[in-house]
Order: structure tokens, then C-alpha cells, then sequence
């Protein structure tokens, strides 16, 4: 089961190959034997999950299938409410976020067919880049013991490397589907602003957050993408875009496409082997006819900035029951964080917002008007050792975070759809990765790129050696 991806398996099941109760089971005694180490899961619903699968399989047997998840073993970060099972997103509260609505995305992938094992372990109130989690345990990295495995949909993206299930869903408001991703060594997929319902997940900064899939390949994502995407009336913000067939032109390939490279920002400061990895894809592309160039793109600083503060602002309003009457429960990066928020002016809220849409619109014009999509390093340097964290003052752990997720965080403000794909392994035998982003609502061209470099590559073939 470790070794396969959400298509074989979902393949396997149909065929009758495997059931959807091996399926499960298997994923089960890989948790146990494992997760100690991991810290993957905050619940693990092994009932709930054995009792689906029974189900499922009673259906197979009588020629039901309920879609195309049917069987597959999925899980979701804790944010993601659903009937039954308390949803702590992080925190020391059980039940910290409830709501009079299922997440409409998790219900969608269990509508197809998907089996649920639970709920992951995440960074506190997702307010963090690398996954540490004083209440429930610091998810480790799968292919390196004390490095970080990312946030702050940490266990979502360790999971899936560990192959505890085939694919999940995270949160992404400054980078956090991508960061897990890029440090884990698998395939995450920020969709467009709107493109996923948020409806049922604890929010961030509602203007900012985004739903969206994780899982081994860039197919698995796309099958994930599918199900999920689309208009739902219980978020108002979700998008009525028609939603294309992602599979339909996943093989057309890249020749003639556009890919630019934006030097400078991008590569400065970064590591080595990241931006020689980055830099060795673009010449990937190039031998498959896409037409690589360098392109200039402008100083997202500003955005960053503007994201900053619309970010913190909404933050602090979300959570200021907590960060007001029980700060000691929190982790002091996090309260740290929470706190800036309440000294942010209306004027700077509303001033922020109305820049944001106007850098947002001459990005989007001035750059994809030269190229069809953007590649970039996903991460700065490969997941770092845990405890130098540490060792670091409230201040000093957040300007270190601020710049691990440097290089995701303009597209959230942008709103653009971003997707993370492994493309080596660091001396330390580390994951690195690359970020593609597209234009508004092109998830399918992003997918249909990041598949060609897949189909050419091999990286996303090799396993961490967990046993």
C-alpha cells in the first residue's frame, strides 16, 4: 500500500483486486505500527473507518459503486468539521471550532466513495510554517527523523509520504498545503481563490484561505481536484466557474507552453540544491517543448507586506475569544502572532484590501500576458532540524517563518492557483520541490505541466524508508 498511488488503488478496488476493507486495514496497521514516531494523526477513527469500509464493500459485492473514490482511504486536517468527530484544529480544546455545517469539501470526497481514518495534527490555529504542535506533538518529517515535515498542514502532508492513506485535504493561507508538501516529498495543489468551498472549516483569514488536495502524484491531485471543486451555496465566496475535466488534458503535454522563470526574489537567499533542482526542471520542460525563458515579475514584497496585514488583522478577529480570555493556552509563537493583529487600524484593513486588488489585477496583466506559467522554488531550504527552532524567541521564530514561506505567500494574496511537485532529494536525503502558478481558474494547465515533468522524472517513484 505505501508504494501505491490513489490511482492504483482506486483502480485496484474496481477490479476487484483488493477490497475496500484490505484497503483500509492495511492503511490501519501502517498507522499503528508508525504514527508513534509520525504524530500524524490528533484522531484516529479506526471504527468509523473499518465500519465504512464494510460498507463499501457490501456495495462492491452487489455492484454498487458509490464514485470514483470508492474505498480509498483519505484523511483531514483538523479543521475540517464533520459529524461525530470534535475538531480541534490544533489547539488544547477538543472541540475548539464547531459547526451547523459539514465541510462541504471532506463531505464530497467521502460522497464519492472516499473512507475517512480521522483528523490530522496540524500547527496550532494553522498559524505556522513547519508543523511543531506543543498539544498534540510535532509531526517529523518521513524521511528524516527531527526535521520539520511543514504547516500547517503537517500531518496531511506526512501522512500521505508515510502512506497512512492515499491522499487529504489542507489549508492554504499563506503556504500551508504547499510548505508539507514541498518538505514531504509529495504533490499539494493551492486551487484559485473560490475554486474549492471552505464551508465547514475553521477559517483562518477569510480572505485568504484556501481548500485544496494533497496526495502522491499529480493525477491522484487532479482525481482529488474534481471531486471537490465547484459552487456551493453554503460559501458565498466559492467560485461559479464552470469546472473543467481535469483528467481530459492531463497528457497533451507541455510543448509550445510558456514557462518563465522569475529570477532575482525567487532564487535569492535560497538554497543550493533547491534552486539547482528548480533550475534542472526548467530544462526538463525545455527537452519536453516548452519554451523557458527568464521572466521579471514585480517586487512582491509590497504584496507580501498587504498580505501581512490583511492576514493578521482577520486572524486576531477569528480567534480573539481565545487569544483575549485564554491566552495561556496557546503557544506563545502563536499568541505572539494573534496579538499584532489587535493593533491594526480599520483605515490600514480597508487601505490593504484595495491594494491588494489593484497590485493583484497589473500581476496578473503584466505576467501572463509574457508567459502561460510561473516556476518557482516552493521552499527556500529543505525542511530544517526541529530543535534549533526551538531555541528561538517568540520574535525570532517568527521572522525565521516569515521566510520559509516567502516564496508561497504572494499567491495567496494574488488568489492565483499555485501546485508543488518534488523534483529531488537534498545530500541529506531531504525532498526538494518546484511551484507552478497559473493564471485564475488554470489548475488544469498546472496539472497537465506538473504531470508531463512527472511522467519524465522519477522522484515521485522513490518512498521514505519507514519499514
Amino acid at each position: 500500500m505505501s508504494e501505491r498511488s490513489l490511482v492504483t488503488i482506486a483502480a485496484a478496488i474496481r477490479t476487484r483486486r483488493m477490497s475496500p476493507v484490505e484497503a483500509v486495514g492495511s492503511c490501519l496497521d501502517r498507522v499503528r505500527r508508525l504514527d508513534k514516531r509520525m504524530r500524524a494523526f490528533i484522531r484516529l477513527d479506526e471504527s468509523g473507518a473499518l465500519g465504512a469500509a464494510k460498507a463499501l464493500e457490501a456495495d462492491a459485492a452487489a455492484g454498487r459503486w458509490q464514485g470514483p473514490l470508492h474505498g480509498v482511504p483519505v484523511a483531514f486536517k483538523d479543521l475540517c468539521h464533520l459529524q461525530g468527530l470534535p475538531t480541534s484544529c490544533g489547539t488544547k480544546t477538543p472541540e475548539y471550532f464547531t459547526s451547523a455545517q459539514e465541510c462541504t469539501a471532506a463531505r464530497r470526497l467521502l460522497d464519492a466513495g472516499a473512507i475517512s481514518l480521522g483528523k490530522l495534527n496540524m500547527t496550532e490555529l494553522a498559524m505556522g510554517p513547519y508543523g511543531d504542535n506543543a498539544h498534540h506533538g510535532d509531526v517529523d518529517n518521513p524521511w528524516r527523523a527531527g526535521h520539520c515535515a511543514g504547516g500547517s498542514s503537517s500531518g496531511s502532508g506526512a501522512g500521505v509520504a508515510a502512506g497512512f492513506f492515499l491522499g487529504a485535504l489542507g489549508t492554504d493561507t499563506g503556504g500551508s498545503i504547499r510548505l508539507p508538501a514541498a518538505c514531504c516529498g509529495i504533490v499539494g495543489l493551492k486551487p484559485t481563490y473560490g475554486r474549492v468551498s471552505r464551508a465547514g472549516a475553521m477559517p483562518l483569514s477569510w480572505s485568504m484561505d484556501h481548500i485544496g488536495p494533497m496526495a502522491w502524484t499529480v493525477r491522484d491531485v487532479a482525481i482529488l481536484l474534481q471531486v471537490i471543486a465547484g459552487r456551493d451555496r453554503a460559501d458565498e465566496t466559492s467560485s461559479r466557474h464552470a469546472v473543467p475535466d481535469y483528467l481530459a488534458r492531463l497528457e497533451e503535454g507541455v510543448a509550445g507552453l510558456r514557462v518563465g522563470i522569475p529570477e532575482g526574489y525567487f532564487f535569492h537567499g535560497v538554497d543550493a540544491e533547491i534552486a539547482a533542482g528548480v533550475r534542472q526542471t526548467g530544462r526538463l520542460l525545455e527537452e519536453l517543448g516548452a519554451h523557458v525563458s527568464e521572466v521579471k515579475v514585480p517586487d512582491p514584497q509590497a504584496i507580501l507586506d498587504i498580505a501581512m496585514l490583511i492576514t493578521r488583522s482577520e486572524a486576531s478577529t477569528l480567534h480573539a475569544r481565545i487569544a483575549r480570555e485564554r491566552p495561556h493556552e496557546l503557544q506563545p509563537m502563536v499568541r505572539a502572532r494573534l496579538e499584532v493583529g489587535f493593533g491594526i487600524s480599520a483605515y490600514d484593513y480597508l487601505q490593504a484590501l484595495r491594494l491588494r486588488a489593484r497590485l493583484t489585477r497589473s500581476f496578473i496583466r503584466d505576467v501572463f500576458g509574457e508567459v502561460d506559467v510561473l516556476l518557482t522554488p516552493t521552499i527556500p531550504e529543505p525542511a530544517p532540524a526541529r530543535e534549533p527552532l526551538k531555541a528561538l524567541t517568540p520574535d525570532e521564530f517568527n521572522v525565521r517563518a516569515g521566510n520559509f514561506s516567502r516564496l508561497t505567500r504572494p499567491f495567496n494574496a494574488y488568489g492565483l492557483p499555485a501546485l508543488s511537485v518534488p523534483c529531488g532529494q537534498s545530500k541529506l536525503g531531504l525532498p526538494l520541490a518546484f511551484q507552478l502558478v497559473g493564471r485564475p481558474f488554470d489548475e488544469a494547465l498546472l496539472l497537465r505541466v506538473g504531470h508531463a515533468y512527472q511522467e519524465a522524472a522519477s522522484w515521485h517513484h522513490q518512498r521514505p524508508a519507514l519499514g
